[in-house]
């Protein structure tokens, strides 16, 4: 399953695949060495793992490892054991976004809700003669077998997969066509929660990305390394994605998707996407999803406070809109907190914040409400251009300001706006990231030369009449203000707003200087924006180089730890942190 976006290392500096080392163990390749960790006398492995993960090839893989002549198997597909799909769909879908072509509502419950269990219980039945019995699919883990294996596939690879229309989605009868929609609301959800509460039982884990040739580990040495990760600074592996607006900042800068359209979107660090690397390199490695390693840990990479107002999820998230030698992007605005919750199932909404790492000449930040901007107006003009393809100029209603490098717009829910083209954006915002409510996107059209959807009910909705006028400049638009200095650096605040749970900041530091931090009880999570890059050294002795444009996220369990700038030229690094 290869349709991915593909890194390729152009920039000597930036690392595409940050690797850890595993403790206790060390990565197997293929179904056979899987197969060889098997303790004797097991009568039922399970194998769980994605919806949308080719079953019949991990199958294939399983029959010729175990086909020595030795080993008697007996298939069992956990997906013939589901409910039927009315009463799946009935369970996961709400009545109010039942026929919305483009959102459903965050899936709650347990994957066991979508199993019938006497058809569980029959298939997970101990083979006859000795016959090792072998169940595979989603919700494999339920049936009570003496070994688990995990079988996972990275997420970009899941919808790379499905936008393809490979695959199934959750539950679903073999001729139903996977479909975006349930894929990210409703069967990520589930088979996350799913792999959250199984991880202490999981005897192997198995990275699937090659299903020819799998990398795998030991289920001890899987908890072991990612409980290590939570008490030093790690790195997620980046991705960038491509989409109509993209433009090529990240293919000449940081060498991502040379072959590639654009590099639209660059993901690097989203908690319900993001992956973590382990093992000696990145050519013999297995990916492990980084929600995990705040599931195994939540208190120390989150700190207690945290961990006790947004349980396992970890609340911030930093990526890239790449808008150089590309388009705007449309302008939207993201859920205010009752809608969020009440409609679209998350626990809290997409506040979200701009960063300029770099800016066009004559390029622009869309950003609140004109003074006494006719409303009424702005909805009949969006829905005209949605149900038409009539064009309107979205500037009589929405606010623009010149895009300033260095600069951080504050964007709280339910506010317009959107970066122009020729710009660098370094998202720092709240995790949900699958929200954007769209005004109006310039009629643009899509792969397939349709007219890319809006979603104007929804997003006039949400729309926040307050962010509006001069107050737009003076609350979302802040200059950077002192909060501590010492030797050769200062860490100033960018922005900060009573509505939102998080602040970002900025440190900077001089060649040959060190920052001084404390995390007191938080995590904190930094990108280097300008020079060359620092040296993070921890309390305990841990080291990790961060280079321009990566991000590092730094758990609360770290408690103290030091910005080392060791190149030639001041380092300015991003910090964002929970208040």
């Amino acid at each position: 399953m290869g349709e991915g976006p593909q890194l390729k290392t152009k920039a000597p500096q930036y690392e595409p695949t940050p690797c850890y080392p595993l403790l206790a163990d060390a990565v197997a390749v293929g179904w056979a060495d899987a197969a060889r960790t098997l303790p004797k006398g097991t009568r039922v492995l399970a194998v769980d793992g994605p919806a949308v993960l080719d079953w019949t090839a991990v199958a294939t893989g399983l029959r010729a490892a175990f086909g020595d002549g030795h080993t008697r198997l007996e298939f069992a597909d956990v997906r013939t054991a589901v409910r039927d799909w009315e009463t799946v769909r009935r369970l996961t879908e709400t009545e109010q976004l039942r026929d919305d072509p483009d959102f459903a509502r965050l899936a709650g419950g347990d994957l066991a809700e979508l199993m019938d269990p006497a058809a569980l219980a029959a298939l997970a039945a101990p083979g006859e003669d000795g016959a090792l019995r072998v169940l595979l699919g989603p919700g494999a883990a339920l049936g009570g077998a003496d070994v688990l294996w995990w079988a996972d596939l990275p997420k970009r690879y899941a919808e790379a997969a499905v936008k393809h229309g490979r695959g199934r989605n959750l539950a679903a009868p073999e001729d139903e066509p996977p479909t975006l929609r349930r894929l990210l609301y409703i069967d990520w959800p589930l088979l996350d929660r799913h792999r959250d509460r199984m991880a202490e039982r999981i005897d192997r884990w198995i990275d699937v990305t090659d299903t020819v040739s799998p990398a795998s580990i030991g289920g001890q040495a899987l908890r072991e390394t990612c409980r290590s990760l939570a008490t030093r600074p790690f790195r997620t592996r980046p991705t960038f994605n491509s989409t109509p607006w993209g433009g090529h900042w990240a293919q000449e800068a940081l060498g991502h998707n040379p072959d590639e359209e654009n590099t639209a979107l660059g993901y690097e660090l989203i908690a319900p996407e993001s992956g973590v690397l382990l093992g000696d390199d990145a050519s013999r490695c297995v990916e492990v999803p980084f929600q995990l390693v705040v599931a195994l840990s939540p208190v120390d990479v989150l700190g207690p406070a945290v961990h006790e107002m947004f349980g396992t999820s970890f609340p911030v998230r930093f990526d890239y809109l790449d808008t150089v030698g590309g388009g705007n992007l449309s302008v939207h605005c993201h859920p205010r907190p009752d809608d969020m919750h009440s409609v679209f199932g998350w626990p809290y909404t997409q506040h979200e914040s701009y960063y300029l790492m770099r800016a066009g000449e004559h390029s622009k930040v869309f950003l609140g409400l004109r003074e006494g901007a006719d409303v009424e107006a702005f909805h009949h003009s969006a829905h005209a251009a949605d149900a038409y393809g009539t064009p309107f100029d979205i500037e009589r209603y929405v606010q623009v300001f010149p895009a300033e490098a260095g600069q951080l717009y504050l964007v709280p829910a339910g506010t317009p706006h959107g970066s122009g083209e020729g710009n660098v954006v370094l998202e720092v915002s709240a995790t949900p990231y699958l929200y954007s409510l769209r005004f109006y996107d310039w009629l643009r059209r899509d792969a397939a030369d349709r007219q890319r959807a809006v979603h104007v009910e929804h997003a006039f909705r949400n729309l926040d009449p307050a962010r509006s006028g001069a107050a737009v400049a003076r609350e979302l638009i802040q200059r950077p203000r002192p909060l501590r200095a010492g030797d050769g650096w200062r860490e100033e605040v960018l922005g900060a707003l009573p509505a939102m749970f998080f602040q970002v900041h900025r440190i900077a530091v001089e060649p040959g200087r060190a920052a001084e931090q404390r995390t007191d009880g938080r995590f904190h999570v930094l990108t280097v924006v300008d020079g060359q890059g620092a040296v993070i050294t921890t309390a305990a002795g841990h080291r990790h180089s961060v280079h321009y444009a990566e991000t590092l996220a730094v758990p609360a369990s770290v408690t103290a730890y030091r910005v080392h700038n060791q190149g030639p030229d001041p380092v300015r690094l991003v910090k964002a942190q929970v208040v």
